[in-house]
């Protein structure tokens, strides 16, 4: 390995030690997101490490064909090292400024969202949904006066007939109009009953 290929290699490192710093710093802001749960925690910290050991591989490979050699580390170390003394407390504040932007563009498109396309939907339906049922109303209430229409006549025809019927028969359909009625209502309690208890 020549000189300047050691040099390059050095340099490299210690800029992905300054790197690892940085992604630490940024992983571990997120952490408490999953920290609650224990196997999320366990594969985000497996994926984490593992994937920067990738990378850092793969950038050690095209620089120096992957040759890992002591200064190499130690070189990654003071990256490192340099990062947590000099930046690492304005990175984290500037991650936090970062973060607020973001949310608050977030936030932003979110009522926008909701504004130009959620409530005119909501909106829509609803009225759409009064007009059906108005609709309904309005067909119920027309099937009802025909039913109106046409019984009225039959009750009237029928009233006409029960008065020209001798006393005894009228009074057996008034009989059999109770037990009717009767019925009716036994049923009707029963029907309640099994309702209530099925609930």
């Amino acid at each position: 390995m020549s000189l300047s290929t050691q040099f390059i290699t050095m340099l490299t490192m210690i800029s992905s030690g300054f790197y690892i710093g940085v992604i630490q710093d940024t992983f571990r802001r997120f952490t408490p997101y999953w920290k609650n749960r224990r196997i999320m925690t366990y594969v985000m910290e497996i994926g984490f490490w593992l994937t920067q050991t990738l990378l850092l591989f793969y950038i050690l490979f095209l620089v120096n064909g992957g040759e890992i050699r002591l200064y190499i580390i130690l070189a990654c170390l003071l990256g490192f090292s340099a990062y947590q003394a000099v930046a690492a407390t304005s990175y984290k504040k500037l991650l936090e400024h970062i973060i607020r932007i973001v949310s608050a563009v977030y936030r932003f498109f979110v009522k926008v969202v909701q504004a130009v396309i959620t409530s005119p939907i909501k909106g829509i339906i609803f009225l759409l949904y009064k007009i059906i049922m108005w609709l309904i109303k309005l067909i119920l209430k027309l099937i009802l006066f025909v039913i109106i229409v046409i019984i009225t006549p039959i009750k009237w025809l029928l009233l006409f007939i029960y008065r020209l019927l001798p006393k005894k028969f009228q009074g057996f359909i008034l009989k059999l109009a109770g037990i009717y009625s009767t019925m009716k209502n036994k049923c009707i309690k029963i029907w309640k009953y099994v309702s209530l208890k099925r609930r």
